[in-house]
């Protein structure tokens, strides 16, 4: 047993080591060709102008809408110094509320998205009544009280350190794909719809705990919120980081765990709380725009505000709309 242990303690440094070898190459080819792309030649030979018609293209210029770079671009076959207006891949708009620009292009999940989350519920779902599964729940608990680990209550923290990492990131200048207004309401808005998922389903299958403690096992809300919280954290930073976007990931899985650790959920409510919240996140991102125009309209006659408030010793956000 003892050597056992050492080689799965072994086969775990590894692996680390083999990660951390990995996330710094990447690091290391990215900074470089970073380097490689700042790079600009001095010798090319400069062309003759011709002022007249650069003067014409110049005055020809007209203002665009939104947020676009113009600059002066010289062809190398042309003897024509012209100006080109370089429009934005995506539609995207100057918010108001901290002056940054935010991309408002609607997010579409694809129908891959939905596979994982899909997956999971339909395994927890299936928990329920196979008989192969319900065993592996039984197997685990017996399995967990043999070594009897300890129990820990990081779990009620754990689940939401994902969402704090992205507000903690941005404060430090690590900025995210959206602002704090929209982050906020992406993420609360993830948090009412797993609810409203979750809740309900455990005063209708009505499972006991493992512990015995109540009949409201299905599915776990706590891994529920960890996977919304790491899935809010992997769409704020895939974009730019892919390694920082999935460093949540380890504390929903850790969630998880703790919660049959601490005997409080079978394998099946588990991994169903984890595609509830995977995609709760989900429909979080696609209905924001939707959200975001019925709270935030841009009308010149309205004007809205969020902002977090404390009095009596209590925190909260405070929403005011103005006609």
């Amino acid at each position: 047993m003892i050597h056992m242990k050492q080689n799965q303690t072994t086969h775990l440094f590894a692996l680390q080591l083999l990660i951390s070898v990995l996330f710094l190459l990447n690091v290391s080819i990215a900074k470089s060709q970073t380097t490689i792309a700042r790079e600009v030649p001095t010798n090319i030979a400069q062309p003759e102008r011709n002022n007249s018609a650069f003067y014409i293209n110049l005055t020809d210029t007209r203002p665009t809408e939104g947020i676009a770079a113009s600059g002066l671009l010289l062809s190398t076959d042309s003897t024509v110094l012209s100006p080109v207006i370089h429009h934005p891949n995506r539609k995207t708009k100057l918010n108001r509320f901290f002056q940054t620009a935010i991309d408002e292009t609607p997010y579409k999940p694809h129908l891959t998205c939905f596979i994982v989350p899909t997956a999971f519920i339909g395994f927890g779902v299936a928990s329920l009544s196979i008989n192969g599964l319900k065993n592996l729940n039984l197997s685990t608990k017996d399995e967990i009280s043999e070594h009897q680990l300890k129990h820990s209550n990081l779990d009620n923290y754990s689940q939401y350190l994902p969402a704090v990492m992205v507000y903690g990131l941005n404060a430090l200048g690590v900025q995210g794909k959206h602002n704090f207004k929209d982050r906020t309401v992406i993420y609360l808005t993830s948090q009412l719809i797993s609810g409203a998922m979750v809740i309900p389903l455990k005063h209708i299958v009505k499972e006991v705990r493992p512990d015995s403690s109540n009949n409201l096992s299905f599915p776990s809300g706590h891994t529920a919120t960890a996977f919304s919280s790491a899935q809010f954290m992997f769409h704020e930073y895939h974009d730019s980081n892919f390694w920082l976007s999935i460093s949540g990931y380890p504390f929903a899985i850790f969630t998880g765990t703790y919660r049959a650790i601490n005997n409080k959920h079978w394998v099946g409510d588990i991994v169903a709380g984890a595609g509830f919240g995977i995609l709760a996140t989900e429909l979080a991102y696609w209905v924001h725009p939707r959200i975001n125009h019925l709270l935030f309209n841009d009308n010149k006659t309205t004007s809205a505000t969020l902002m977090p408030f404390y009095q009596d010793k209590h925190f909260g956000l405070s929403y005011a709309k103005q006609f």
